[in-house]
């Protein structure tokens, strides 16, 4: 893949403040991102859970968004699609993408907590099925097929059948995202298995993306998206200071999950939970050392587990894009001036 990549800023709305508190902060975040020089903004969907994210309308929220810039991309990272009408995501997708000047990627993936099926009517082990039957409808719509009672999709959406991203865990999901022609979308970290579980995260996620690259038809570009947690700060000390603070029930969560006990330093936390902290020194040498973000075309960084003060979110966006990208080969340094 080439070393030129497309950077996105990732939230899941996780600020400790009111729910119009962080959809505010979160606005203010991207549009900070797009005078950087951010490629996409991606939004995360949850149901219910204030701990797990704030956002249950992220078409909503971004169409807030798109009035506010001008050429950020808005991505949806993901829509729960077991959780919603095909034809209304579809309805409200095309609406989004034509007020903002044809910017809108649509991520979707089957996750979500079990409770939230429950209270949606659905079966939480029929995710799965149920995600497919309401992706096929989501692409007929797309593509300007009937879709029921000789009705079609008005107004048209063709323009998004190339701008469906897929998420998953899984070889098989890779195998899916391939065989359909959309793009992969990979997580910040993933569930370790009892039997391996000191795996890194390359070693689960590298396979997905070989998967994903044997199964896409001849003649489609590749996309892959590789979401990261990152947060830069102007001193390692300060940085360290946060990530111990914003790690710790994370880091426990993960442990118990994959048998193993917790971990004992901070350095380990931070492994465990594929987290890359520092200072733009310790965080270039972090990534550096990431296999899996040489062969993606799309990289979204986000600083949840860590969730920094706001303004130190928005510090950390302007050394990603002034200093980390550049050392790495991403992209050339921004010319515009950034604001201190």
């Amino acid at each position: 893949m080439t070393r030129t990549k497309r950077l996105g800023f990732f939230t899941r709305l996780l600020d400790d403040v009111s729910p119009a508190e962080r959809y505010r902060l979160a606005t203010e975040q991207i549009v900070h991102a797009e005078k950087l020089g951010f490629d996409a903004a991606w939004v995360a969907q949850h149901h219910f859970h204030r701990d797990e994210g704030g956002l249950p309308s992220p078409l909503v929220f971004l169409t807030h968004v798109a009035a506010r810039t001008k050429s950020i991309r808005l991505g949806t990272g993901i829509i729960t699609l077991p959780l919603e009408l095909p034809l209304r995501v579809a309805e409200d997708a095309v609406v989004l993408d034509l007020l903002s000047n044809g910017r809108v990627e649509i991520g979707i993936g089957s996750g979500g907590t079990p409770e939230s099926f429950t209270a949606f009517g659905l079966d939480s082990a029929q995710r799965g099925p149920i995600n497919g039957a309401n992706l096929t409808l989501l692409r007929k719509a797309f593509a300007g097929e009937e879709v029921g009672g000789g009705n079609r999709l008005y107004p048209e959406g063709k323009a998004l059948l190339d701008r469906i991203w897929q998420a998953t865990f899984s070889v098989e999901g890779g195998v899916r995202a391939g065989q359909a022609g959309d793009g992969l979308m990979l997580s910040r970290t993933q569930p370790r298995s009892k039997d391996k579980p000191d795996a890194s995260l390359a070693d689960l996620q590298q396979p997905i993306i070989d998967a994903y690259l044997e199964n896409l038809p001849a003649g489609v570009e590749p996309r892959i998206l590789a979401s990261r947690t990152l947060f830069v700060a102007d001193e390692q000390a300060k940085a360290l200071e946060w990530a111990d603070q914003g790690l710790r029930g994370f880091g426990e969560k993960i442990a118990a999950a994959a048998g193993i006990g917790g971990p004992s330093s901070l350095s380990d936390l931070i492994a465990l939970t594929d987290s890359h902290v520092g200072n733009a020194t310790a965080v270039i040498e972090s990534l550096a050392s990431d296999p899996v973000l040489d062969r993606v075309t799309d990289i979204s960084f986000q600083v949840h587990s860590i969730d920094p003060p706001h303004e130190l979110i928005l510090r950390s966006l302007e050394l990603t894009t002034t200093q980390v990208a550049p050392a790495l080969g991403w992209r050339s340094a921004p010319s515009i001036a950034i604001a201190s």
